[in-house]
């Protein structure tokens, strides 16, 4: 159940975007609500670390309210909700033994060099950099009703972003760096 909620919880949270823009007049709402406020619940209930737990827990209360409130309008708001709880994380991990970045770096090289270190604590601040603008932008669009625009952004053109910071980010490794 684990990790079938964990995948459910990413393919919905990826689709949810496009769901939302594309079922909103459709009833959509109550079931997309549920299913998220039911899967970050799961989620809260099988985290990790008591952050993980901590943001599940915040965001289903976020969907809960959505739905005890009756406020489709704040549907648009959960992918700055998402943005600024990366940029949390991230931010925080600057702040503590190990950035975001050098975290995941050990998983593959355990005995990183000083100098990977610093560099993926760079990375780190650039990740905490298109979370400020990914979550202005949804924000933005969110804000000024442009719905047409904020389905597009947030369901396609933030995930070929997300995508070319990931590639480039390899490639600059790989080619440059040659680590």
């Amino acid at each position: 159940m684990k990790t079938l909620g964990q995948i459910l919880l990413a393919i919905i949270s990826i689709a949810y975007p496009l769901v939302w823009y594309y079922g909103r007049g459709h009833g959509v709402f109550y079931w997309l609500a549920a299913a998220m406020c039911f899967l970050w619940l799961v989620r809260a209930a099988v985290g990790k670390t008591r952050s993980q737990r901590s943001i599940a827990l915040v965001l289903a209360v976020f969907f809960a309210a959505v739905i005890f409130f009756r406020r489709p309008d704040s549907m648009y708001w959960y992918p700055v909700a998402i943005s600024l709880l990366l940029l949390a994380v991230f931010v925080a991990s600057l702040f503590s033994g190990q950035s975001a970045i050098e975290r995941l770096a050990r998983l593959q090289q355990p005995d990183l060099p000083p100098e990977g270190v610093a560099y993926t604590r760079k990375v780190t601040q650039i990740w905490c950099g298109f979370f400020v603008f990914n979550a202005a932008a949804a924000a933005l669009l969110a804000a000024s009703d442009q719905h047409d625009w904020w389905a597009v952004y947030t369901g396609i053109v933030s995930y070929i972003l997300m995508g070319a910071l990931l590639g480039g980010e390899w490639v600059y490794r790989k080619t440059v760096l040659k680590i």
